[in-house]
Formats: structure tokens, sequence, C-alpha cells
């Protein structure tokens, strides 16, 4: 067929990349070739639109082992001869239009990004964003992708450790899904994805090859409508048992030695593991393509390099070693083949029964080589106006403010996720050092070294909308501080940067401002980007999802016996909050769903004061001069008494200070601020500790009663009762017996 500007554009391609395309190729693409650039130009897999501003991330520093880009995911040091290999990615396109499969594969792909480079996965943790949990819509999404987390999850047998859910309207076309996965590896064991060793085999192996997912990397590169329900082959259809199996393999095979690289093949499938292995090491390779295992008959060329059939790896061994490779994929009963070898011209020909169908430069093709790299425009997004507008003596202090507090408590954003993640394995290789009780961030056990990994995915979108610089800078603060108020110490973020369509210049600003937010807090924690994922096009009919950079954060607990827990320990314990009070409501839950106020400013924050915050709170853990330790994030104060009150089912009493109003006390969502609790014995020691640092004496932990101001509230379980069943109060019958049924 002839290949012109319009079949470009039918594929996503600009007449202006057309073009570029043709210059670099020295004539016009065949419609093979066009499919290929199709793939590796979209905004999914070259980064076209992001990656100048991603540049300036902090990439090195702290316990970096491997730089952001270099490998599939992050490597950090954790002593004892181990690494943690950790990344975050989205499936949010596919989940729209196919809940249950999209979020499966999310969770298999991010698995093989971890255990494509040596490492075992031992944890997974997600972020989830929804529309009103009272719509149909969402209610369909919510169950469908939550069983697809927890069906893969489970049967590949790794452990849902962690995670968030916030429920929004923008969000009601446009889910986002982030799934994060964490690994260990030994030293010496990792795998590069890099092909070298002119004349190696390149062998593919794991699941045959169809036609699912094909065209994938572009679909997630375009607005959803309402006509994408029609393009249901862009959903890739995952099974866990396989990729368990290949798990097992992958490691088994890189102990024989034989593996010169490893690549899994995720977006655009074989065209992108056998572009970026040879980029990478600056060759080429010859590929067989009617040598490929397949599901289906008469598969053409281009079908074959842009499926996204899950569950599959491309290796390059040593030459000589094939046996050795299929030896190891045949004890596992997996489908193996050599398809090709490695070349040094530096070029892709990729041959169908002896016919060159395509041949493109590898390096031409990829990120950093020839792909093209852009600087959009952004301008400030008219919307602030009506967020500096905002005078917070507007809202009148409620007399009754039991009653907000009952609102507040069964929000689903604040409420108990219970009927989510009781669909999730969780406990498999967790530990919370000596006690059973939660904790701030998950904290899981490296059996291998007898540390724990303290892992956490944080990201308020509201205050990121209201100001995506300082609301980047709190996402990656509050993984900080979720992480230091459980004992451990931060060492680096991995990131999820869900925004709308890029050419938008109000959205490209968010997207801007909150890389330069998020890049200034890591530096301040030394905790290093290590990799992620931009999912750009997060977006509807009616606009654009609030800006939401997800950040997957890993903390190390050297002494699993500090391991801080958030709930209280003992009736009379002291309450104190570490860190400076004051009258700020902006977008707080309460400002939002109660009041009713759309626009307001991010909440009072300063990164200095939340980096001596954490100091201090990490050298009170270490001293053992408190019993509890519980940030204050969504619903404010009370929301976190609560949380610290239900573990044991022990109330508390507090006062109102003076000069505050008293819906911030209770309800504002300010930052750098953590709720302690401290036995009455210790709070001399506590205070010694503290020194000249601001903390506020609130009150103290009661038998089952809760009293605010000397009022008595009601008993503890009753709260508990209202925060653990709202959610599924709200789902529909129908809704609830289906996930009863998935548990």
């Amino acid at each position: 067929m002839e290949v012109t500007v319009k079949t470009a554009e039918q594929l996503r391609i600009t007449a202006e990349e057309f073009e570029m395309i043709k210059q670099k190729l020295g004539r016009t693409p065949n419609f093979n070739e066009l499919c290929a650039f199709s793939g590796m130009w979209s905004e999914h897999c070259s980064y076209k639109n992001s990656i100048k501003w991603l540049k300036t991330l902090p990439r090195e520093g702290g316990r970096m082992l491997v730089k952001a880009g270099e490998e599939n995911a992050g490597l950090m040091d954790i002593g004892d001869n181990y690494g943690v290999v950790f990344k975050i990615e989205s499936h949010n396109h596919p989940s729209a239009i196919e809940p249950f499969q999209g979020a499966a594969t999310g969770v298999g792909g991010i698995h093989r990004d971890i255990f494509t480079m040596g490492a075992r996965p031992i944890a997974a943790l997600n972020s989830l964003r929804f529309g009103n949990l009272a719509e149909e819509k969402t209610q369909h999404l919510l169950a469908g992708i939550v069983h697809g987390i927890g069906h893969y999850g489970n049967c590949f047998g790794v452990p849902t450790v962690g995670g968030e859910i916030y429920f929004e309207q923008c969000y009601h076309t446009n889910p986002l899904v982030n799934a994060m996965s964490v690994g260990i590896v030994k030293a010496g064991k990792t795998v590069s994805a890099t092909a070298e060793g002119i004349g190696n085999p390149v062998i593919y192996v794991g699941s045959a090859t169809g036609k699912d997912g094909i065209g994938g990397a572009s679909f997630a590169s375009a607005d959803i409508t309402s006509e994408s329900v029609e393009e249901l082959p862009a959903v890739q259809v995952g099974d866990p048992f396989q990729e368990k199996k290949l798990l097992e393999a992958c490691l088994e095979v890189i102990e024989t030695g034989a593996v010169v690289g490893m690549q899994d093949m995720g977006a655009a499938g074989i065209i992108c593991s056998t572009a970026e292995m040879s980029a990478k090491g600056n060759v080429g390779m010859r590929i067989d393509l009617d040598k490929v295992p397949m599901r289906q008959q008469n598969m053409k060329a281009w079908e074959l390099l842009l499926s996204e059939s899950q569950e599959r790896m491309l290796l390059v061994a040593e030459k000589g070693r094939e046996d050795e490779v299929k030896k190891v994929f045949d004890k596992w009963d997996l489908p193996s083949a050599v398809v090709g070898e490695v070349t040094e011209d530096g070029l892709l020909s990729f041959y169908m029964y002896g016919e060159l169908e395509a041949q493109i430069p590898a390096q031409e093709l990829v990120l950093g080589g020839g792909a093209p790299q852009y600087e959009r425009k952004y301008e400030r997004p008219a919307y602030f106006d009506a967020i500096e507008k905002f005078n917070p003596e507007s809202i009148a202090v409620p007399e009754d403010l039991k009653s907000v507090a009952d609102q507040l408590v069964q929000l689903p954003s604040i409420a108990n996720k219970r009927w989510v993640y009781n669909q999730y394995d969780s406990m498999v290789g967790t530990v919370n050092a000596s006690t059973n009780e939660p904790t701030d961030a998950a904290v899981v056990l490296v059996k291998e070294t007898g540390k724990g990994l303290a892992v956490t995915v944080d990201c308020n979108s509201r205050y990121v909308f209201a100001d995506p610089y300082k609301g980047a800078m709190i996402a990656v603060s509050e993984a900080a501080r979720n992480i230091v108020c459980t004992g451990g110490q931060p060492l680096g973020v991995t990131n999820c940067l869900n925004f709308g369509n890029p050419y938008d210049p109000q959205v490209y600003y968010q997207f801007v401002n909150a890389i330069k937010g998020m890049g200034e807090a890591c530096r301040k924690f030394d905790t290093p980007v290590t990799g992620g994922n931009v999912s750009f096009y997060n977006q509807n009919p009616e606009g654009p999802v609030y800006p939401t950079p997800t950040i997957g954060m890993v903390g190390l607990i050297d002494d699993l016996k500090k391991t801080m827990s958030l709930g209280f320990k003992n009736e009379d314990d002291i309450i104190f909050v570490v860190g400076n009070l004051n009258n700020d409501i902006n977008s707080s839950e309460y400002l939002q769903k109660v009041c009713g106020v759309e626009f307001s400013p991010a909440p009072y924050f300063d990164l200095e004061e939340e980096f001596q915050l954490q100091q201090k709170v990490k050298e009170l853990i270490d001293a053992g001069a408190v019993a509890s330790a519980h940030d204050i994030s969504e619903g404010g104060l009370f929301i976190n008494l609560l949380e610290s009150g239900f573990v044991n089912e022990l109330g508390f009493a507090i006062n109102f200070p003076k000069n505050l109003r008293k819906d911030a006390f209770l309800f504002g969502e300010a930052q750098s601020r953590v709720v302690v609790s401290v036995k009455a014995n210790q709070v001399d020691a506590f205070k010694n500790v503290l020194g000249s640092f601001p903390a506020t004496e609130v009150g103290v932990v009661t038998g089952k009663y809760v009293r605010i101001n000397g009022e008595d509230w009601g008993h503890i379980n009753d709260w508990k009762e209202k925060y653990d069943n709202a959610i599924s109060n709200m789902l529909s019958k129908e809704e609830s017996m289906d996930a009863l049924a998935m548990i």
C-alpha cells in the first residue's frame, strides 16, 4: 500500500513527524516501518512532550545504584549486598475501557519491569482515582479495577501491601490506575536491558503473541472519548499464572550465566524491546518474525511488531548456549524460540518468511536518539483567579462541629477502604515489627537481611490543582513523612505523572510546575527519582483530571524493633501535635465536601519546616520517646485521632486551643504536623528530646469515649462502624455482592 501523510495521521503521527521520518530514513517508510514509528514515537514510549522537564529531576545521590532511565526500574542499596528495585506506572486508559483486564495487566506489567532486572518482586502498591462513588459508572469501574488488581496480584503471589484511593468528579470518565512493584536483588545478580555481542542469539520467551493490545502505546497517548469503547483490541489480556512461571524461569535462567541482556515486552511490544536493547548496546538485530510463537494464524508483520500480548520477554544469550536457555523454559512449560541475532550495523531488520518487511536504525526510534523532543508552551491557568479570591473569613465556623465530623468520617476518600483491600492478599511476606498494628507506611520484611522496607504511595491531587508547585512538594513530603512516622529513612522516589492534554498550555503549566516542586522536595530529602512514568491525555469532554503526580517512595528500617505504629497504646497516654498549629482550612476535605468550596489555595506548607519536623520525629522514635506516631492528612486532626483510636478501641479527650478556629483545629489540613502519644511517665523524656521544637499538648487517650472540649461525642466503636462501612453502604447491592464473590 502507498504510505502518505494521511496514513501517518491515522497512526497519530503528525505531518511534521512524518517528514522527520522520511529524512531519517532517506526515503518514505513502508507501512510496517510507519507502524513501528507510531508506537515508538507515541507519548507513552518517547516522552516527547515531557523529557525536557524530566531531565531536571534529581537522578543521583543517596544510595542510588542505577540512575533514572538507565534500566527498566530504579535500584538502590539497602546494605548486606542487597538492593531494592522499584517502579510505578499507569494503566489508566486501558482500565477506563476494560476495567478488569486494564488493571490486571497494569499489575503484571509493573512486576515484569522488576524481575526483568533479576529482582524478585516482594510487594505491590497502587494509587487509584475514581469519580463520584454514588454514580453507577464509578461503582462499575471500581469493582472491575479492584477485582483485576486483586486477581492478578493474588494469583501471581505478591502481596498488595498499601495504596490510596480518592474519589473526585474530575475522574468520572478517566479513572487513574497507578501500580507499583518493589523487589529485592542480590549484588551481582542484576541483568541489563542491553543487547551485546555480534552474532549472539535473540531469544523470545513466554506466552505466544496474539492480536490483543495492538496499538496500546498510541492508544494511551490520546484523549478518551465515547468512541474509545470501539477500541477494545487496545486492551491486553493477562494470565497471572503464566507470569508466575515466567518469573521463576527468568530468575533461574539468570543463574546459568548464559543471559547477556533481557527486556520485558511491554508497551509497543517487540518493536520496543528490540529497539531499546539494540540502541542501548549500539548494535542492531536481524529478527525473523515468522519464528515468533503465535496464538493466531496469518498475523501480519506490523501486528507482530506492535502486539502487546502479556507475559513475554526478549533475551540476548551467549552464542552456543541457546540450549541452556531453552532447557530452563522447557522446564517451566513456557514457549521459547531463537528469533534472530545481534548485528553490528545498528539496524533493526525484520523479515517474514525470508522477505524484508522493515529496516530501521534502532537509534532513530528511541528516547534520547531520533525520537522528537518538544518544548510546549504553558500559561497560568484561568481558574487561579477564583482560587486567589477565596477568603477563609467567608466561611463561618459551624456551631455543630460533631455533625461536620460525622460527614467527614463517611466521605469515601477518607473512610476505611477495607471493601477494596479485603480483595487483595496483603499478608504474605509482610511484617509490622513486633506488632500487627497499622503504620503510616507499609512495612515489608526483607528476609535475606532482617531489615524492613517502608513503602508508600502518596498524592493529594486537589493540593496540586490548587498550586502545582507547592502541591507536588507536599506529595513528596507526605510520602517521606509517612516513612519517617513508621521509623524508616526515606531512600528514593518513583513517580507516575498523570496529567491532561500536554497541548493545552494550562495543563502544561500544571505539569512544568509540578516537576519543579517535586524536584525541589526530592533534593531536600535526598530522595533521588529512580524512574517512573508520564501519563498525559487523562482528559474527558468536561476537561482534564486534577494534575496527579503520584509519588511512590521506599525507605529503609535498619532495626525492625524501632518500627512505629499509628495506634494509641494505653489509656492516659498524653497526646501531642508535633509541629505548628494554625487557622488554615484551605483545600481540605471539610472545605470542599462539607462547605462546598471548589477553589481555594493549597494548605499551609513550608519545605524547610517540613524537613525539620521529619528530622525531629525520627529522633523521637529512635529515642523511644513516643508510643505512636501518625501524620495529619485528609480530614485533619479529628480523623487522625479516630484512626489512632480505632486500632486498640481507645478513645480520646482533647480541648480547643485559644485563638484558633475550631474547624481549622479539628478539620484543617495544614502540612508538617504529626500526632504522637506519650506515656505519662515519659513526658519529661519526650520534652528533653523535643527541645525547642514546636509541639502542643492537645489531650489524652481515654477509655472508649470521645470527648471534645468536655462534650461527649460518643463511643469510639460507633465512629469506627461509620468509618468502616461508609463505602460498602454507598455501593449498590449488586456491586457489593459481586465484590463478596471475588474475595
